[in-house]
């Protein structure tokens, strides 16, 4: 959807900055694909408000949420369901190869989906997150707790994020990396830090 509304508005006014906002926890995928088609991604907290505050502050054309909320610019910036699957009608209905081959462009990375643990104390959860990954990786507290690894060479890239609930005593934990393995060891050594 983020690449018909560019091109979309790329049509109208080649000239035009075009701004796509996407949550801190979805894949690397989303803000790689907005920057290959020219327009600038801007990373947001998960939730409805800060997308919609975001983009009224930036004239941003598009809004998309790992929850699968989409927001359009010329629909007073409002989540359209109806708008986004018709957006995905018109695209399958555009490709020449199977619906999987499709899938698979916008699907490179291994993402451990959300996973929740009941924690008491989230602060003591993320003194063990940063005490043992400082060194080699990077970290950002937007929204909860994002590290990225700092890899070398041909390693595969990492980074997760770890977020308190607002309702539950929960931390959630999304991980990413560029193949199932790395995933796999980032995604377990942060649950153990977590449930700890």
């Amino acid at each position: 959807m983020a690449l018909r509304e560019i091109e979309r508005v790329r049509a109208t006014d080649p000239e035009d900055e075009i701004i796509v906002i996407h949550n801190l926890i979805t894949s690397q995928v989303v803000p790689q694909t907005i920057a290959g088609a020219g327009a600038t991604p801007l990373r947001s907290r998960v939730g409805h408000s800060y997308i919609k505050d975001q983009m009224a502050a930036t004239g941003a054309v598009f809004g998309g949420e790992h929850s699968a909320h989409y927001y359009f610019r010329d629909f007073w910036g409002a989540d359209n369901g109806m708008l986004a699957a018709m957006h995905v009608l018109a695209e399958f209905g555009h490709q020449e190869h199977p619906l999987s081959q499709l899938a698979e462009r916008f699907d490179p990375y291994a993402l451990s989906g959300e996973i929740n643990s009941t924690v008491t104390d989230v602060s003591a959860a993320y003194t063990r997150i940063v005490e043992s990954f400082t060194g080699e990786a990077e970290f950002d507290e937007l929204d909860g707790l994002t590290v990225r690894g700092t890899v070398a060479g041909d390693e595969p890239f990492w980074w997760f994020n770890v977020r308190p609930s607002n309702t539950e005593p929960l931390l959630r934990l999304n991980a990413e990396a560029g193949d199932a393995e790395t995933m796999i060891r980032i995604r377990d050594r942060v649950l153990e830090l977590i449930r700890a």
